[in-house]
């Protein structure tokens, strides 16, 4: 089985496709068919996933996989979450992780509720109207550092404190990250679901 993964983000693509590497499925990138990015005008994390899995397998004719990802700061009400992407440009810089790092460690400047989590929503569909898409959720609770640590990693990780290592994502080896973060949390739920639904379902 041929399964899309519905992103053009480097840092996310390498990581799914360690996490995924395991399942008997064939993986490709939605870039290497010439699909480019899908409309997300949604406020959720899973209403957005669900856009990108349908657009990529839609325009694939594939089964598609799709992650919408985000930082959730409590002292923001939630916020950047959906918009985490573009956090930067809300402040007038360029779209980029490191900016987006830079803008929010401005933000915080003098807040003292660190705290914040970081979110991953995947969602897997058979085809564009497939009635029952698969959907698996991970969430971590951390801290928001002062000063970026670490250089593993990609988006929010140098600044985001994990309580149960007392280091930051971007510190961790990538193998205990991947094992351990919102995206890595929500993959293993994932291929459950895929194993239960889709894997050993029979005709």
């Amino acid at each position: 089985m041929k399964v899309v993964l519905a992103s053009n983000n480097k840092g996310k693509l390498a990581e799914l496709t360690v996490m995924f590497q395991d399942l008997p499925l064939e993986w490709v990138t939605q870039g290497s068919l010439g699909i480019g990015e899908a409309e997300e005008p949604f406020h959720t994390f899973i209403e957005n996933a669900l856009a990108k899995a349908r657009h990529a397998s839609a325009n694939s004719g594939l089964a598609a996989l799709a992650d919408d990802a985000g930082l959730c700061v409590d002292a923001f009400g939630g916020e950047p979450g959906v918009q985490t992407a573009f956090y930067a440009t809300r402040f007038g810089y360029a779209k980029s992780d490191d900016n987006n790092v830079k803008a929010l460690l401005e933000q915080m400047q003098g807040v003292e509720n660190r705290r914040a989590a970081l979110v991953s929503t995947l969602v897997a569909v058979r085809h564009p109207m497939d009635p029952e898409p698969l959907i698996a959720v991970g969430r971590v609770v951390g801290e928001i550092t002062k000063e970026p640590k670490g250089s593993n990693g990609f988006g929010f990780d140098p600044v985001m404190w994990i309580p149960a290592f007392a280091k930051t994502f971007a510190e961790l080896d990538v193998e205990v990250k991947n094992q351990n973060s919102h995206r890595g949390l929500a993959s293993k739920r994932m291929k459950q679901l895929m194993q239960e639904s889709w894997l050993n379902a029979k005709a």
